[in-house]
């Protein structure tokens, strides 16, 4: 049950039910192959229910036997995602208080300060105690620390995170002198005479600060990971052969990725049924989860079997979209597909959160979708463990959306949007990158600020100005629903430029499309500039799809990229461990060219060639055509799937 292979499984929370049901749902797990569940998110109420009273594990105990009993691994959590009731009595400063002052109650989940003493070492003593108890369990295969960090309380406002604010200023700058001069304080007459007069952002008449705001989000970020951190340090001196993770939100913007401290990297991803560009939301997140584990396979944490519970309007999937996305996440990498949650609750805020046992139970064509994943993912075991190739990076910088350092050579090509922030060690690297021989595609507003948020001067994008061949004098934005009309040797009849203009004047670089419209008529809108052995195109517009779709190309084409297989619009192409992966996302069919030699599918298992025809929402798995040398592996801190 536990040999290498594609995990599959969920979120389970026994202590929303009777113990009479316990029996059935293991008894259901092994009837759908699961093999790996996450216990106790939620459980601390239950497993801690006063202050100073020993921890009432009896009924955790029978259900982690009862999954050892059916082969279930379990990623066990240290259960401090929601402070209980009597723990906000004991303690009430540990409740967070938002910008404007309000103190939040409990009665939701994650009502904590992150910089709370007590809260920390509430959630500190409670890990300890789980691994003492559970360290050495069988069914242990990892450990699940906090719950979507950040998710409801990015950040707090109140006194004690105002004194860990300034411990943390005081720590990043050295003195006083020096954070006025990175915060600007002369404009407004906000400087400081010493630390003890620095608050947080807190809710002002006007604008606050920015370079304060972007400080005190580093700040936060830096506050909830200590707070994982603090769990993970317990856990791994207690249990060091288990690996620890949490559950990231993929382009969520309070936290940072956190990769480097975590022992397996994990994603929670929810894409909107209702919305048909949803996949590549969702892809976008995949490839993200896997750039932050460094390029090795990852676990799809959660998602949902059918609806959310939180949409305005909460769309469930189509029939074969749970296949579809599950198979997706393991087309860019996961080893695991994991849901939020094994049985839909049936009372509380998430009680019409779809599971993979549905209120209406078994008979349903939900279940049986999910029962025959189950299948599918075995058969897919060949691909647990092998990388994914990708021949393009696209940067993604927290604090420039709140530098960049990333190793950019085995890229062929970068690109760079709307990269805001930029410290100049990233800046010196994307040039280092370029006249190696890379080829880059920077966009407008970029460039712009220093880490501290202070505009960089002399024109703009400052630290890239000889890199692009190129001086921006003024930003010229558009009004929504405005847009201009472009031409050039990208350009086609109806080509526009929307949401952004620029005035640049050429250093070097060379126009491949103009503004053709008053009051910018002649202003390059997208440029080349041949720098070192390589190439740096700006993008001073967005352009509508089939322009910008030609300028990709463009740049594509000198970078020596080519596509992983030629297919239409609509279908997503991935290669992994030399199996390449087939995902038609639309509502018809798509003709794809696979070529003269023939290759199996591994879900159905018949050889395809030539011309094929997929049907909407299909997805294939060919393995290599012709035998090859063995795909790079690593293996998975936790056992993978049988095959």
């Amino acid at each position: 049950m536990n040999s290498a292979g594609i995990r599959y499984g969920g979120h389970y929370n026994p202590e929303q039910w009777p113990e009479k049901v316990w029996a059935e749902d293991v008894a259901l797990m092994a009837e759908t192959g699961v093999d790996l569940v996450t216990v106790g998110v939620f459980a601390r109420g239950e497993l801690q229910p006063g202050p100073g009273r020993a921890l009432e594990t009896g009924w955790l105990d029978r259900v982690l036997d009862l999954l050892t009993g059916v082969g279930v691994g379990v990623g066990l959590a240290t259960a401090t995602a929601s402070p209980p009731p009597w723990l906000v009595a004991a303690h009430p400063s540990i409740l967070p208080v938002d910008a404007s002052g309000v103190r939040l109650s409990p009665g939701g989940r994650q009502h904590y300060c992150p910089s709370s003493p007590d809260y920390r070492e509430a959630a500190g003593e409670l890990a300890g105690r789980m691994a003492e108890r559970y360290g050495g369990h069988p069914a242990l295969e990892l450990w699940h620390v906090g719950n979507e960090y950040g998710c409801h309380v990015p950040a707090c406002y109140c006194d004690a995170s105002a004194e860990a604010f300034r411990h943390w200023l005081e720590a990043r700058y050295g003195g006083i002198d020096q954070l006025n001069y990175a915060w600007g304080s002369a404009l407004w007459s906000q400087r400081y005479r010493n630390f003890d007069e620095v608050l947080p952002p807190r809710a002002a008449p006007t604008f606050p600060n920015p370079s304060q705001q972007l400080d005190f989000a580093r700040f936060s970020n830096d506050e909830l990971l200590a707070c994982y951190s603090a769990e993970r340090e317990v856990l791994a001196a207690a249990t060091p052969t288990v690996p620890v993770t949490t559950n990231l939100m993929g382009l969520f913007r309070p936290t940072d990725g956190w990769a480097r401290a975590m022992d397996l990297v994990s994603l929670d991803r929810y894409p909107d049924p209702d919305d048909p560009d949803a996949h590549l939301s969702a892809a976008l997140a995949a490839d993200l989860t896997r750039s932050l584990a460094g390029g090795r396979p990852w676990y799809l944490m959660e998602q949902a079997p059918g609806a959310v519970n939180w949409r305005r309007v909460n769309v469930p999937k189509s029939r074969g979209e749970y296949r579809r996305w599950s198979l997706q996440a393991v087309a860019r990498g996961a080893d695991a597909v994991l849901q939020f949650q094994w049985r839909a609750s049936a009372a509380g805020a998430e009680k019409y959160h779809s599971g993979m046992v549905p209120h209406a139970d078994t008979d349903t064509r939900a279940w049986q979708e999910v029962v025959d994943l189950d299948a599918e993912l075995r058969r897919l075991a060949p691909l647990a463990g092998t990388l994914v190739t990708a021949d393009v990076a696209l940067l993604l910088d927290w604090e420039g959306w709140w530098g960049l350092e990333l190793d950019l050579s085995r890229y062929r090509l970068v690109v760079v949007p709307a990269l805001y922030l930029v410290s100049d060690e990233a800046a010196a690297g994307l040039e280092r990158y370029v006249a190696g021989g890379g080829v880059a595609v920077v966009t407008y507003f970029s460039g712009i600020i220093e880490p501290t948020d202070r505009v960089r001067l002399g024109g703009y994008p400052a630290p890239w100005r000889d890199l692009l061949g190129l001086h921006v004098d003024e930003h010229a934005p558009l009004p929504p629903g405005r847009s201009e009309r472009l031409s050039g040797p990208l350009a086609h009849p109806s080509s526009r430029g929307f949401r952004w203009l620029e005035r640049v004047r050429l250093r070097g670089a060379r126009a491949l499309l103009t503004v053709a419209s008053e009051p910018l008529t002649g202003q390059p809108a997208a440029t080349v500039h041949d720098c070192g052995q390589g190439a740096a195109y700006y993008l001073a517009t967005t352009p509508d799809p089939a322009t910008l779709d030609a300028l990709v190309a463009d740049a594509s084409g000198r970078a020596g990229v080519n596509p992983t297989a030629s297919v239409p619009p609509g279908v997503e192409a991935v290669e992994r461990g030399g199996h390449l992966v087939l995902i038609n996302h639309l509502d018809r069919d798509a003709e794809v060219d696979l070529g003269h030699d023939g290759r199996r599918d591994l879900l159905s298992g018949s050889v395809r060639s030539g011309g094929v025809t997929l049907t909407p929402g299909e997805v294939l798995v060919l393995a290599p055509a012709t035998p090859t040398e063995p795909a790079p592996k690593t293996p998975s801190p936790v056992p993978g799937r049988a095959g």
